[in-house]
């Protein structure tokens, strides 16, 4: 499976939650794309549920299915609760750091300035989108990027809504990973048990 390019409104529409950010068609049409989108809608069996689950994290973090099987059976090895570490290893990915700093406005702007070298950890470019950082780890924007509009314009609109699990200086415009999130601190809408028992069939 290729990496999801299509119409997000599309996508928001199906899980009926603007997942790949605010939709103006989740409003005007609140029921799910297709043209049996408004009928009746059928209990879904317990694995279709879980499956609908996996599939809105992977679309919000914007990770292909090997991806996500490898970061799950990495917090499955992780000491703590299976769900939870999935979350917060997924939280810190670059991408999604850059995109929780403000720097950029979506997940995927984040990629794209990841992966053309806009992105630096301690000081270091890095184009890998799926970096994983660790506690105390310093993210900025590269001294040639700072004037960028794109990332100029996201800082100002983002000023207020930082992670609270990240430190930001404007004036270097840089940020520190202090640690890795809590559960209650991770905005997302996703129900991590249900994942945990897909996998676990």
């Amino acid at each position: 499976m290729a990496r999801y390019k299509g119409p997000k409104a599309k996508i928001s529409r199906r899980f009926g939650e603007p997942i790949l950010g605010p939709s103006k068609a989740l409003q005007r049409k609140n029921y799910a794309p297709g043209q049996h989108g408004k009928g009746r809608k059928r209990k879904q069996s317990e694995y279709a549920v879980q499956l609908s689950e996996k599939q809105k994290a992977k679309y919000i973090y914007g990770v292909l299915e090997r991806q996500f099987r490898n970061i799950f059976k990495k917090a499955a090895r992780k000491e703590g609760i299976t769900g939870e570490n999935l979350l917060k290893l997924l939280e810190s990915r670059l991408d999604n750091t850059v995109y929780r700093l403000g720097i950029a406005p979506t997940r995927r702007a984040a990629r794209q300035l990841v992966l053309h070298k806009h992105i630096t950890v301690n000081s270091q470019i890095v184009n890998i989108p799926s970096y994983s950082l660790r506690p105390g780890e310093i993210i900025g924007v590269r001294e040639k990027s700072k004037s960028l509009l794109a990332i100029e314009t996201s800082l100002k609109s983002r000023n207020a809504k930082r992670a609270n699990w990240l430190e930001w200086d404007g004036g270097l415009m840089a940020g520190k990973f202090i640690s890795y999130p809590e559960r209650d601190q991770i905005p997302e809408k996703i129900n991590e048990q249900l994942i945990v028992e897909l996998y676990s069939k």
